[in-house]
């Protein structure tokens, strides 16, 4: 009999909350404590395993799990070829080149001959090979925006999102190393034997991100500004038209961005249409 399928997710950390919102927006219905270890969906042959965020990768690639959640980070960070099914929009960061507020240092070859402490040693020393800067590399497992005050090296390579952390350890930013964001992966022999099933729940998370981008318009209007408000209205791939009982008008809907809502408005009002509801979209296949 074939097991249930398995998703490994992040149990510490900033990815948690955004991973298990996806799932449950998706559709998917589970219970997840504190400190639950595994989570049975009751909708879908899917079991949830909550693992360390640095696991992740390898419980894929190993076959425990079928499918995870974690960073880009940690992915290119492992040197792991796991299969990358899509981004999912959230867990935007940078690994950033850091240095003191009151340090000389502007450019990544300033630091040529000096320490560089970071638990992402992978990435750093690619970075600074791929630059020809020869660097000694100070492993350190967590808090690297100390290590600069604690005289362990003179600048870091760490994660960054908003910079306040940086910021409240008096230090800057001068380069950037990698990109990152939450990423969902596959182990290439599930992608093999259960296609089917992988491609369901990808379809499933793939729906509502692109949901969340994008908000429904319904607007009554004259015909005779069909032309016009079509014009702003592109929509997925056109609008559509209903007759309204009165003659000479029609009604208009359409999906657009969500950020282009708000300035959409006005122009959609000056072209003649009236009536303008905007609602929110569950689901989204393209």
């Amino acid at each position: 009999m074939t097991r249930r399928l398995r998703l490994a997710i992040p149990n510490k950390g900033r990815l948690v909350e955004p991973t298990v919102a996806l799932l449950r927006d998706a559709g998917l219905m589970f219970e997840a404590g504190e400190r639950a270890l595994v989570a049975r969906v009751q909708n879908f042959d899917l079991d949830i395993l909550f693992v360390r965020t640095n696991d992740v990768v390898e419980f894929v690639n190993d076959g425990v799990a079928e499918l995870g959640v974690t960073g880009l980070d940690l992915v290119a960070e492992s040197g792991s070829d796991v299969p990358q099914l899509r981004t999912l929009g959230y867990g935007k960061c940078r690994l950033t080149v850091a240095v003191p507020n009151d340090s000389p240092f502007r450019a990544a070859e300033d630091l040529a001959g000096l320490r560089v402490a970071t638990s992402h040693i992978f990435l750093t020393k690619r970075f600074f090979e791929g630059r020809s800067i020869p660097v000694d590399v100070i492993p350190v497992s967590g808090a690297a925006e100390v290590a600069p005050r604690l005289g362990l090296a003179e600048a870091i390579v760490d994660l960054v999102s908003t910079g306040s952390t940086l910021v409240v350890n008096g230090l800057k930013p001068i380069e950037e190393v990698f990109a990152s964001e939450a990423v969902l992966l596959a182990n290439k022999t599930a992608l093999r034997d259960r296609s089917d099933d992988i491609e369901t729940i990808r379809t499933m998370l793939g729906a509502t991100l692109a949901a969340r981008d994008r908000k429904y318009l319904m607007m009554n209007a004259p015909k005779a500004k069909l032309a016009e408000l079509e014009d702003l209205l592109p929509g997925l791939e056109s609008p559509s038209i209903i007759p309204l009982a009165h003659e000479g008008m029609c009604a208009i809907h359409s999906v657009v961005d969500a950020d282009q809502v708000w300035s959409l408005l006005p122009r959609l009002k000056a072209a003649g249409a009236s009536g303008i509801l905007i609602l929110p979209i569950e689901k989204l296949v393209s």
